[in-house]
């Protein structure tokens, strides 16, 4: 179909008119048009005025309010996708797509075309388009930063409060779409995702959202190909300087559990960027549990500790500055200064299972551990003044002595650990990740109390092992609505934390009903309602309401990066306990095979003497069938060669029936195409004749017309051919009466020359009579000499005179008998009285 026809058909079809096609109908045409342009190499024009009729048609015709104009213009595009080159899709963007993917309202079908359109336009590797897509691309991360809901921005947080409904569903859907395509796109190119990510990194404010996206795409069961790209690139570097250098405990918190995950990825499958990050990872470590004498909170007007012991506190406690060379900008806070400081609990039980000898030797003297592995320090300082020797020791007293003894510490030293292969070197991600997790007194006491089926808590137990939380049992979800309905009922936050923080700690709970409600002085009521949530007191400090909801926020984010750890690592724990229960099947069936096999081998032993004797009888008879196998394998290679030969006559045979059945199958294919044009020329003819059907009438008129004419134009053809034919025969006459006399003047020149060809033999006769005659007598004398020699120049002249005037004749003759022949061929050409068309005679009147 040509552009106008699909163009034409898109038209009738957003517009709803009565004879307009089906949506599939419609689809079915765009895809015969992809299939029309996909081949040829001259398809740029066609599609590009295509694009122009799409885009008029667009303007005039779609409703942006319209989901199934919305919906049937998608799916157009999304048919046009295989041929659409990246910078159609580009353009189409702001006009259709991004409106598409902020409709909560639209069809999951019709959201899956905006995203393949856009995924599939980052994915087209084209040099000319690479400029324009890595804009795009670009452009894409900005939108994600920029324009979608930023989870670490405290003003987008606030923004996102205030909105309503519908308003916050759309921004919602907004970023989920945006972060669904990069994750997509991610997953097909990892290189370009996080070179894209390391690029926005530089900026602080950006770094927790990028964080929450790479953590999503580390998450994903495809990442691990691809982790070894994550290893070497600078976007790993700069997420160590971030736990180095960035003050935000929420960021810190973030990367340090997403860089838990990656440490036995990173084990498994890039060891050796492994080894070479170790150093850095443990300063990383030491910046951890020395992070609150490092950033103390800033003191208030009503701070009882006195100014002396204040600026000791600040002496003591200054902050580190980045090198200038780094160009590293720091994010300060997140969330406000209230936050918590991140744990390093399970960043040192990931760092003490992989590497336990290193991470002592390190805990012994950090500074002279950093020092001889030649870290640089990122600090304006050396790492003697940024790091103290005895506070992280000190701090990680606790962190170690709630950790059991590591086994390979008594095989291997720090040297030996990173020159000879690891023991962990043929383990796989979960059960790193499961091991791991088991030397924490804490996994491995309930990992004892389960081997031997130890029961849970009773009368007698540890009061310091019992915490008592809020119900959150059935009573609680039947409670929790009525307190949002009304005014009078509201939750703790407190408890909310307190619950969250105790559950996360792999002690025993006891579940108890509490009445607690909010603190009536979290959400204190304005004196006007139009009061905004950011509004803040005279001293500068944010509302209740607003802190609260940044807390909040603060701990969601944190929960959800918990969450995600924690889903990927229940992932791993049950790869690992799949494992375990096979080898805990394969031990108890061991036993039973050990029996069974000690059996089996008396009887076999028993088996083995009378098979001795056996073999005896079998060797002589072996001798004489020996004999036999030698002339039943003669007969067999005979045989074999037969069937080899047979063999490859089949396959002449079969391969000689492949092509044929290629070529018919191209025939065929070309005969469905010739077809199809063909229709196509039909329909187009038909249609041609239709609108020319009142034109056909008039050509009767003109036909006669055209006949009387064509009669003129033969009787004037007629009558000129007659005189040319006349001219022809008299000049015909004249030539031949000029061969004619050519003939008898050529007969007379001949004779002539025969004459002359007889005078001369005679003469040359007379002049050897006369030279023998010489040769026996005296000399004649001079003047008969002299007149010889000039009668003889004289006839040697004329002969060669003679000899031209013959050839010179010759010529004449076979020009003659030339134009002879090409008289005779006009003459005998001519078939009729008309041999050739003759002007209009119109044309000269």
């Amino acid at each position: 179909m040509q552009n106008s026809g699909l163009s034409r058909q898109v038209r009738t079809v957003l517009e709803k008119a009565p004879d307009c096609l089906s949506a599939s109908d419609l689809l079915a045409l765009v895809d015969e048009f992809v299939l029309d342009c996909s081949p040829s190499p001259d398809a740029e024009a066609p599609l590009a005025q295509l694009e122009e009729e799409l885009a008029l048609i667009h303007h005039d015709v779609v409703d942006h309010t319209s989901l199934v104009q919305t919906e049937t213009f998608l799916a157009v595009l999304y048919h046009l996708g295989p041929i659409l080159p990246p910078t159609s899709v580009i353009s189409w963007f702001d006009v259709v797509l991004r409106p598409a993917l902020r409709e909560p309202k639209l069809s999951s079908v019709a959201a899956s075309h905006a995203k393949e359109l856009i995924i599939s336009s980052l994915q087209k590797d084209e040099e000319k388009y690479s400029e324009r897509v890595s804009g795009f691309r670009r452009r894409l991360f900005d939108l994600y930063l920029l324009d979608a809901f930023n989870e670490g921005s405290g003003e987008d947080i606030l923004e996102l409060a205030e909105l309503d409904e519908e308003q916050r569903a759309r921004r919602t859907l907004w970023k989920a779409n945006l972060e669904d395509i990069l994750l997509r796109y991610g997953n097909e190119r990892p290189q370009d995702l996080l070179t894209e990510i390391n690029i926005h990194f530089t900026t602080p404010s950006a770094r927790l959202q990028l964080l929450l996206l790479l953590n999503l795409h580390t998450s994903a069961s495809t990442f691990e190909a691809s982790a070894k790209l994550l290893a070497a690139h600078p976007l790993m570097t700069n997420l160590l300087y971030s736990l180095l250098l960035d003050n935000s405990s929420t960021l810190c918190t973030a990367i340090l559990a997403l860089v838990v995950k990656l440490l036995p990825i990173f084990a498994v499958h890039s060891s050796e960027n492994l080894k070479s990050m170790l150093p850095t990872l443990l300063a990383i470590l030491a910046r951890l549990v020395c992070w609150s004498d490092r950033h103390p909170t800033p003191p208030s007007e009503d701070d009882p500790i006195p100014e002396f012991e204040r600026s000791l506190d600040e002496d003591s406690n200054k902050p580190l500055e980045a090198q200038p060379d780094l160009h590293w900008q720091k994010l300060e806070m997140s969330f406000g200064p209230t936050s918590a400081v991140p744990s390093p609990r399970s960043y040192y039980t990931a760092l003490y299972y992989l590497y336990p000898s290193n991470l002592i030797k390190f805990l012994r003297g950090p500074v002279q551990y950093l020092v001889e592995k030649e870290l640089p320090s990122p600090y304006t300082v050396g790492w003697d003044q940024a790091v103290n020797d005895e506070t992280v020791r000190r701090k990680c007293e606790a962190v170690l002595r709630e950790h059991v003894c590591h086994p390979n510490m008594i095989w291997r030293d720090s040297i030996m650990e990173l020159s000879v292969p690891e023991f962990w070197s043929r383990y796989s991600v979960a059960r790193i990740a499961s091991e791991a997790c088991m030397l924490d007194a804490r996994n491995t006491a309930l990992g004892i109390r389960e081997a031997f089926m130890v029961e849970g808590p009773t009368e007698s137990s540890s009061p310091a092992q019992t915490v008592v939380v809020p119900h959150i049992a059935k009573e609680a979800r039947s409670e929790v609505p009525e307190s949002l309905a009304t005014s009078s009922k509201v939750i703790s936050l407190t408890d909310m934390i307190s619950t969250s923080l105790t559950l996360k700690s792999n002690l025993d709970v006891e579940i108890t009903k509490l009445d607690s409600q909010w603190p009536q002085d979290l959400f204190q009521s304005s004196p006007s309602p139009s009061i905004s949530l950011t509004e803040q007191n005279g001293n500068g400090v944010a509302s209740p309401v607003a802190q609260a909801i940044l807390n909040l926020q603060r701990e969601v984010l944190l929960l959800r990066s918990e969450l995600n750890f924690e889903q990927w690592l229940s992932r791993e724990n049950a790869k690992h306990i799949g494992r375990l229960y096979q080898d805990r099947t394969l031990i108890k069936t061991a036993e039973v095979e050990r029996q069974g096999l000690y059996n089996k081998l008396r009887r076999y032993r028993m088996q083995v003497i009378t098979l001795e004797n056996e073999l005896h009888e079998h060797k002589v008879q072996a001798s004489s069938a020996k004999n036999k196998y030698a002339d039943w394998n003669t007969e067999l290679q005979k045989k074999l060669r037969e069937l080899r030969d047979e063999k490859k006559t089949w396959l002449a045979e079969a391969g000689k029936l492949r092509s044929a059945e290629k070529e018919i199958k191209a025939l065929f294919d070309e005969q469905g195409k010739l077809l199809g044009k063909a229709n196509e020329e039909v329909f187009q003819l038909r249609t041609q004749y239709k609108a020319n059907e009142h034109k056909i009438d008039r050509l009767k008129d003109y036909e006669q017309r055209i006949e009387q004419h064509v009669k003129m134009q033969r009787l004037w053809q007629f009558n000129e051919r007659v005189e040319q034919i006349t001219l022809l025969q008299s000049q015909m006459k004249q030539m031949q009466l000029r061969v004619e006399s050519y003939e008898q003047s050529q007969a007379t020149m001949e004779e002539q020359a025969r004459a002359y060809r007889r005078q001369i033999q005679g003469l040359e006769a007379r002049f050897t009579h006369l030279k023998r005659k010489s040769s026996g007598v005296r000399l004649p004398p001079p003047e008969f000499a002299h007149a010889l020699a000039e009668e003889k120049l004289d006839l040697q002249q004329k002969n060669i005179k003679l000899r031209e005037e013959n050839k010179e004749l010759k010529d004449e003759v076979e020009e003659l008998t030339a134009m002879m022949e090409v008289l005779k061929a006009d003459r005998s050409g001519r078939r009729g009285l008309i041999s050739e068309p003759r002007s209009s005679p119109l044309l000269y009147s």
